[in-house]
């Protein structure tokens, strides 16, 4: 049954989708921010779902008179960056309201059938590789004659794929820690997860909450997870201690308390790992540089590891997790080495922005935590790595020990630095360091290009690989990105894609 009134908390792009995926479906909404110019923005974004046809109204307010009218309302519906311990959420929470996210609300609809027949949900999500898995895996599944479209923090917003005029039938969702935390009954058709490290703990409270809230894939039919990851198999044990190749796929009791009692039946029926290594039973991995899928009763070749977009290590397991759910899904190797070979990088994400006098310049502006970088510079020898900004309070000795060995120099910048220059002198005291302490945005990342260009070697390469986030200098990691591209540009004299 729909609910009457629903209260959507943020006015910003979420809360946008949320409105109007609820309003054209007849759900009267009220979106709650202390923005008025949000407010504004919103309502005329969706003028087009108004009440003429027999629609709902949407209205808007600030978060004060929202507190004030929880007995109108019958769902609270919160955009994903919104922390736990909002007040709003806390008092709804505390008033007897069911608080979920954008993401929950549209499974919910779509398992309804409010838009026709339920799709199928394929979940991706993991600290590092979510985009290029996702975009992957949806390449996997077109190439299959799949209508699919990779959705979530990717592409299309999940409300938007749902509610437009082309039928979906394959949703490949990206789902960050944030949506998963508010999703307590998301149960993905096939689900994935990458990789686990100490990210966004500042918001989940402990590295235990923030697992908590990635395994939530891992509950439907198919769990797919990343075998060599020690967290991950930390986390496929639980308390019983089974080994890797025989944990159970399910989310340890604790993470999934919150969400409905599930009969025995419904746990996970097929957990599939996958690897770097050659795949046991039940695995897909890697066998003299081709990718195996052993998940039946006999190895199946699937495609080679060279020519993987992005190459070395992280960019094969990333294909690996997309061969792995596609082939849950029945998608025949062919479709699958199709896809992987036409597959290429998103922007910021490992990308090849310029190569100039033998030097490549690579953008991983989207490696915004140690693990990230590490995983980005893995496999990657002579390195001059640009890094710093916003380290969050992540921990940096095991990142700079592991990337010592193939740093041919570092360029800092960022309100950071320090504490990376400091573990790099007694961790790394071979290495040379520049630090760079403009902030301006664009002379600061030209300043750390011409310090880069200096250190490089015929043969190396420049990595943008911050394990920081990018805030406290720049509007995104895009904006980081997009201009150490163009300062690398300007400083070599060369050009390069753009």
């Amino acid at each position: 049954m729909l609910p009457r009134h629903v209260l959507v908390a943020g006015a910003g792009v979420s809360g946008a989708g949320a409105a109007r995926l609820l309003a054209g479906i007849g759900v009267a909404v009220t979106v709650a921010d202390d923005n008025a110019a949000a407010r504004e923005r919103l309502l005329a974004s969706i003028a087009d779902v108004a009440p003429g046809d027999g629609r709902a109204q949407v209205r808007a307010c600030a978060l004060d008179e929202a507190r004030d009218r929880f007995a109108e309302f019958d769902l609270v519906v919160t955009s994903p960056g919104w922390r736990p311990d909002s007040p709003l959420l806390v008092a709804a929470a505390e008033a007897g309201l069911d608080v979920i996210g954008d993401v929950e609300m549209a499974w919910r609809l779509d398992r309804a059938g409010h838009f026709g027949a339920p799709r199928r949900w394929l979940a991706v999500t993991g600290t590092n590789g979510k985009t290029t898995t996702t975009g992957m895996l949806a390449a996997c599944m077109q190439a299959a004659g799949e209508r699919a479209v990779a959705v979530g923090n990717i592409g299309v917003a999940v409300a938007d794929a749902l509610d437009g005029e082309e039928r979906v039938d394959v949703l490949v969702a990206e789902l960050s820690s944030f949506q998963l935390h508010w999703a307590p009954t998301l149960t993905p058709d096939a689900g994935v997860l990458l990789n686990l490290a100490d990210d966004h703990l500042d918001w989940h409270g402990s590295f235990a909450a923030y697992a908590a809230a990635k395994a939530r894939v891992l509950r439907g039919p198919v769990a797919v997870a990343g075998v060599d990851d020690a967290h991950v198999r930390e986390l496929l044990a639980g308390d019983a201690g089974a080994s890797s190749a025989d944990a159970s796929p399910a989310a340890p009791a604790d993470a999934v308390s919150d969400a409905p009692a599930a009969d025995a039946g419904d746990a996970p029926r097929r957990f599939i790992g996958f690897t770097l290594a050659a795949p046991e039973p039940g695995q897909v991995g890697v066998v003299d540089g081709r990718i195996v899928d052993h998940t039946g009763a006999e190895p199946v070749d699937i495609a080679p590891t060279e020519g993987i977009d992005p190459p070395g290590p992280a960019g094969v397991l990333d294909a690996l997790a997309a061969t792995a759910v596609a082939r849950s899904q029945g998608v025949a190797p062919a479709a699958i080495a199709e896809a992987l070979a036409g597959f290429h990088v998103a922007r910021h994400r490992g990308q090849t922005v310029l190569v100039a006098d033998d030097v490549r310049w690579v953008d991983n502006s989207k490696a915004t935590n140690p693990h990230a970088a590490v995983a980005a510079l893995k496999g990657v020898d002579r390195v001059v790595w640009i890094a710093g900004g916003q380290l969050k309070g992540a921990h940096v000795d095991d990142m700079v020990a592991a990337l010592a060995p193939h740093l041919d120099a570092a360029v800092l910048l960022g309100v950071d630095r320090a504490i990376l220059a400091e573990a790099l002198a007694r961790l790394a005291p071979q290495v040379p360091v520049e630090t760079v302490a403009t902030t301006d945005p664009e002379a600061a990342m030209t300043e750390v290009c011409r310090a880069a260009a200096r250190h490089a070697r015929r043969g190396g390469t420049v990595a943008l690989a911050p394990a920081a986030a990018s805030l406290d200098m720049y509007t995104g990691m895009g904006q980081r990105g997009d201009l150490f591209a163009a300062a690398a540009r300007q400083v070599t004299g060369k050009d390069g894609p753009r």
